[in-house]
């Protein structure tokens, strides 16, 4: 079986991990120790506070260095704490996909596996890895890139429904976060969704909370802690977004592009 390590577990990242999944890749997944994910019901990171996570039918479970492979052979997505990746050494995938989306190269090389896929900006395609996928909403989304990089990150959220920036909630003081709402639940303007060391974050808008990071988290003023969707649909919560499925069908393809070039995969080439 083919095996692929993806670098991040945030929402886009298990995107890519579903499609490699279901496409009859074998997937393990490195996480931070305590991931900030605000997505997280449609994040496999939420395995490292609740052992495993199911998405749309795939379950990831969070593994160890001692029992990864156990449940990767049955069928599993394994997530493991490995914040530099290092277990590449021991697992030895064909493929590797940053998809930690940091906005640049946290240490990733060409020369890591076979097949080396960056997403987002912060990669130099055929300099730090093969492929580029391009990660900015609109006419480019989900594009293959062979040469040179991403879009750069404009620092503004894509607008939906006319809201962008807006619909980010950020932490307004230091402290430890209290939940009043739940993912999923639908908000007015100026309902408290949450409190940091007791200061309420209030809704912006009717909507849909679809981020909320995890209760208990301590986090830093001025950090993402929440999302409100101002489409009705609460059910868009709990399934991948159009964005991290073109992400991760763009992965998946640029893989299979490269495998025939390469002769990997039994992948045919045709003269």
């Amino acid at each position: 079986m083919v095996k692929v390590l993806i670098k991040g577990a945030g929402d886009l990242a298990s995107g890519v991990a579903m499609a490699f999944h279901k496409s009859g890749f074998q997937v393990l997944m490195t996480e931070v120790e305590q991931p900030t994910v605000i997505r997280r019901s449609v994040a496999f990171a939420n395995s490292i506070y609740e052992a495993k996570m199911e998405i749309e039918g795939v379950t990831g479970i969070h593994v160890t260095e001692e029992n990864y492979a156990d449940y990767l052979e049955k069928g599993n997505i394994g997530i493991i704490i490995d914040p530099v990746g290092a277990i590449k050494d021991k697992y030895k995938p064909d493929v590797i996909v940053d998809a930690i989306l940091a906005k640049k190269n946290l240490g990733t090389k060409i020369n890591n596996a076979s097949i080396v896929i960056g997403c987002g900006p912060g990669f130099i395609a055929g300099e730090d890895c093969h492929l580029v996928i391009e990660t900015k909403r609109g006419h480019y989304l989900g594009k293959i890139i062979e040469k040179g990089s991403a879009i750069k990150n404009s620092g503004v959220p894509g607008i939906v429904e006319g809201r962008g920036l807006e619909r980010v909630l950020y932490s307004p003081v230091a402290g430890k976060v209290e939940h009043l709402k739940k993912l999923g639940d639908i908000v007015e303007q100026n309902d408290i969704i949450l409190k940091v060391d007791g200061i309420p974050v209030k809704s912006p808008f009717k909507g849909v909370l679809r981020g909320l990071i995890v209760e208990g988290m301590l986090v830093p003023e001025n950090m993402k802690i929440g999302d409100v969707d101002p489409r009705l649909f609460p059910e868009y919560c709990f399934t991948i977004s159009e964005k991290a499925k073109a992400i991760g069908r763009a992965a998946v393809e640029g893989t299979l592009i490269l495998g025939k070039e390469k002769g990997l995969f039994g992948v045919m080439k045709y003269e």
